[in-house]
């Protein structure tokens, strides 16, 4: 018998074998998929090495590093790309982008601290919660590149606490006090906002994107408001994330968007857990993925799944597909996997197991409203393991207004799930979900369904489920829910 185990692994690590004649590591986990995914690889790159402390850097945490970065990232894609090392230190910069064939690569101590100063972010079209809007240029980014790295043992951090606001109810008295006392100024007496540009921007946004503004000078009055995810990545083809620490964004902490063949793999996402919009990985219309052995510590959702809002979604036409998830943990946050609330292109083909929610506000949360569109099928979740859920072990709301859903249950507020509209293009659907094998202990709420009358939430399938919990589980609106040892206790 072991002689045989003994031939079959060796079988398996032969048809892995890649055209340069090296294992993949990642086939695997696109094998056996309840849908087609082509296998995804790792992006090379040449062996020509630079040295980010050659091109006048200078890692003492206080010399802006901006300059350098960009002549080495421009030397080194325009001569065949490599890899740019950033040795020990902590290297103060302005926005990085990255460019084809660089693989941004930190070594062990290594810390890319971006400063906090608005300024040096140029304000850029761009899309932002699912819309096209400007916001300032991310402290990390590439646009349209082609294999393309950040790799090492070191840490990213976008000094968010420069950019975001604050609610008085998420902190101790004596963080509240430090962070409002470095100026700013309060909309109420339990919110904060970090300028008074900040406060205009809040004024005029619906859901964080600002509406009505035409000239450029009217942006840049509200700079401050125009936060940037941290690590932006549009439009780009073979993508690594390894083994990295990303945290403090100024909002979203990793955002690919309309990217193909992407892989995350052993990162460490956190954000403070009272960072507003501190979502860890939004993967956003993107095409064959793979987030495999990630831990999110993250003040919003942890890993989201999207592809654009409303008619701007609708518009793009582009779903997020063939993503596979796999040996995540989340803590903390308002939902460990999630999809939506912006999902007007669609999500289809994805796989989430031998993952891993604890404290969540939710395990695994399903959001949308009218006006989104969409469909949202062929979804895959197995072998989860919950702990200490704040709200729901299982959420599926298509009322989503903006909240988290422990802030729905403390407000006491009820959707109205009876009056019926006509199904249009504007209409969300939720249907085919597998869940199975999932085990949950300290919810307060196991299951709670919330389809529209019009468009029932339809043929969800739960298997082997377990859940403790201190309230009954809800359905509404819901048709084809298929339950095999379901316990809620």
């Amino acid at each position: 018998m072991k002689a045989k185990q003994l031939l079959m692994t060796a079988v398996a690590m032969a048809l892995c074998l890649t055209a340069n004649g090296q294992t993949n590591p990642y086939k695997t986990y696109t094998d056996n998929l309840p849908f087609p995914m082509p296998e995804v690889k790792a992006p090379q790159f040449a062996n020509r090495t630079f040295n980010i402390a050659d091109y006048g850097a200078k890692g003492d945490g206080t010399s802006l590093c901006t300059d350098a970065f960009a002549k080495a990232i421009d030397e080194l894609s325009a001569k065949g790309g490599g890899k740019l090392i950033v040795p020990q230190g902590v290297w103060f910069t302005g926005p990085i982008q990255l460019k084809s064939n660089v693989n941004l690569h930190l070594e062990k101590g290594a810390v890319i601290l971006f400063s906090g100063d608005e300024t040096l972010y140029p304000i850029i079209k761009t899309s932002f919660e699912g819309l096209e809007t400007r916001r300032c240029m991310s402290p990390l980014s590439a646009n349209g590149a082609t294999n393309i790295a950040v790799t090492g043992q070191g840490a990213i951090d976008g000094n968010g606490v420069y950019w975001r606001p604050l609610k008085k109810s998420k902190v101790t008295a004596s963080m509240w006090k430090k962070i409002t006392s470095q100026g700013g100024v309060f909309k109420r007496d339990d919110l904060w906002f970090p300028s008074e540009g900040y406060l205009k921007g809040d004024s005029l946004a619906n859901m964080n994107v600002p509406q009505g503004l035409k000239t450029d000078k009217e942006w840049e009055s509200i700079r401050k408001f125009l936060r940037p995810v941290m690590v932006s990545l549009v439009n780009c083809k073979n993508v690594l994330l390894q083994d990295v620490i990303f945290e403090n964004s100024p909002a979203w902490n990793i955002h690919p968007l309309m990217c193909e063949n992407v892989i995350l793999d052993n990162l460490l996402v956190r954000n403070p857990s009272y960072a507003q919009n501190g979502d860890g990985l939004d993967l956003e219309s993107c095409k064959n993925a793979l987030i495999v052995n990630c831990t999110f510590d993250a003040g919003d959702d942890g890993i989201c799944i999207k592809s654009g809002k409303d008619a701007d979604g609708r518009r793009r036409g582009k779903p997020c597909e063939n993503v596979v998830i796999d040996g995540c943990t989340v803590f903390q946050g308002h939902g460990g996997f999630v999809v939506g609330s912006e999902m007007s292109g669609g999500v289809k083909n994805i796989l989430v197991q031998n993952c891993q929610f604890l404290g969540t506000d939710v395990g695994l949360r399903f959001k949308s409203c009218r006006g989104r569109g969409g469909v949202v099928s062929n979804i895959y979740i197995k072998n989860i393991s919950m702990f200490d859920i704040q709200a729901d072990a299982v959420t599926f709301d298509l009322y989503y207004g903006g909240k988290s859903v422990v802030e729905v249950m403390e407000s006491g507020e009820k959707a109205n799930n009876v009056d019926m509209r006509p199904v249009d293009e504007t209409t969300p659907e939720f249907r085919d979900i597998y869940i199975e094998d999932v085990v949950c202990r300290n919810a307060n709420r196991a299951l709670f369904f919330n389809g529209l009358p019009e468009k029932p939430i339809e043929n969800i399938n739960l298997k082997n489920i377990h859940i403790t919990a201190q309230k009954k589980s809800e359905f509404n609106n819901c048709k084809g829910i298929h339950q095999e040892n379901v316990v809620t206790d």
